[in-house]
């Protein structure tokens, strides 16, 4: 038996220096070690062995599988080896190429707007004021001089989600909110912007969902030339130096006397074109003097304090500003659209 061991050490050994790959390794590994292999072939012959000889062959197979496990090993090392530096050569980084610019979004043309306007008003001493999208109908219509079952509620054809809570059909009660908080002090000189909801048309130039910003400045002594000064000032911040405004008589509950403001035409410059219906001006804003009944539901005393209110819708100023024909553009997310009003 020792015979039949050293030539299976010998014949193992000579097959194992001439193995290629990690593949054949393990074949030799099953053929030699395995619970089949040549070596438990053999070792199952010493019982018949005598007491004195099998300590004896214990001792030459434990050589034998020593030798071969210890050249096993040291051929599995090399072809890790081999291995990693193959992959480390495919996948080694040529630091010397030019990296792979990441393409950069931009500012969604409503949210630019939005910044735009903010801007301009924090410039002329304006704080930002935010409240519920979900609101009251007190502070959404009552406290803004609209009782129930007044008539012009009927201009605003509103989403209840119970008989007291609705989604806000303005931003006008973040204005009655403040007035509430203030408790009568002034000066209040604030912008409202938001998201508003009302039932409306699905269509070129309506949505059911909108943005609007409002402003409300009350103290003593505001008048309508504050009013015209400061929608003058914004006009020409906003679409131009050389823009001039009109303003035409109009009614909203919440202001008296109330003014629908008018732009020069962006796309003519007031001549008359097809954009402004040859008339030479554009819409932009509602806007008056705060109602009394308002200030007075405010904590304010009209005998004392005076103000006046605008609202503008945030998809009317870009449409008039960048030339958009269709308001669902900006919603319809056609990166085609977007990408114009990307800055880089």
């Amino acid at each position: 038996m020792r015979e039949r061991l050293e030539q299976l050490k010998q014949e193992a050994l000579a097959e194992l220096n001439g193995v290629l790959d990690a593949g054949q390794l393990n074949e030799l590994r099953v053929k030699y070690l395995g619970k089949k292999g040549a070596l438990t072939e053999i070792l199952r012959g010493m019982g018949a062995l005598s007491a004195e000889e099998r300590p004896v062959i214990g001792q030459v197979a434990n050589e034998v599988r020593g030798a071969i496990e210890a050249v096993i090993e040291e051929k599995q090392q090399k072809f890790e080896q081999q291995e990693t530096e193959r992959r480390l050569a495919a996948e080694k980084l040529d630091v010397t190429l030019p990296g792979r610019p990441l393409k950069q979004g931009g500012i969604h043309p409503l949210n630019r707007i939005i910044q735009e306007i903010e801007d301009i008003f924090i410039g002329m001493g304006y704080q930002i004021a935010e409240g519920p999208e979900v609101e009251t109908d007190y502070f959404n219509f009552e406290a803004l001089n609209l009782p129930k079952n007044h008539p012009a509620r009927d201009m605003q054809d509103s989403f209840y989600l119970t008989e007291d809570l609705l989604m806000r059909t303005q931003t006008s009660p973040v204005q009655a909110r403040t007035m509430k908080a203030k408790e009568g002090e002034v000066p209040v000189k604030i912008i409202c912007p938001g998201k508003v909801y009302r039932r409306d048309d699905d269509d070129a130039t309506h949505s059911f969902q909108f943005h609007q910003i409002e402003g409300l400045v009350i103290g003593k002594n505001i008048r309508m030339s504050d009013l015209k000064g400061t929608l003058l000032q914004f006009s020409q911040k906003m679409f131009g130096p050389n823009t001039e405004i009109r303003l035409r008589p109009s009614f909203f509950p919440f202001t008296e006397p109330s003014i629908e403001v008018d732009v020069t035409c962006v796309k003519c410059g007031g001549k008359g074109c097809r954009v402004c219906k040859h008339s030479g001006w554009l819409e932009i804003l509602g806007s008056g003097m705060v109602h009394p009944r308002v200030l007075e539901m405010g904590g304010y005393d009209p005998e004392q304090y005076t103000g006046f209110a605008f609202g503008m819708g945030v998809e009317r100023i870009a449409m008039l500003k960048y030339g958009v024909d269709d308001i669902r553009h900006f919603y319809n997310n056609d990166i085609r659209f977007l990408e114009q009003f990307a800055r880089h």
